[in-house]
């Protein structure tokens, strides 16, 4: 299963125990995150593609390290 889901103005394929590095989101470090822009859901024989998103679908996260680039 996977989904692609829209973060901080940019879209990421996502699938179960995956490690992302998002914008900074308004979170502290081990906080859980939703993610409730869901474009698209892929399970096994199924697929949901959203207008613009999938309703009622979110993908959960957690705040690992927050960065900042140089």
């Amino acid at each position: 299963m996977f989904a692609i889901i829209e973060a901080g103005g940019k879209q990421y394929l996502v699938k179960e125990g995956d490690t992302l590095k998002v914008e900074k989101l308004p979170y502290d470090e081990g906080s859980e995150v939703v993610f409730d822009k869901v474009l698209l859901l892929k399970k096994e024989n199924e697929e949901v593609v959203g207008t613009p998103y999938v309703e009622g679908a979110k993908v959960l996260g957690k705040v690992l390290k927050q960065m900042k680039e140089r």
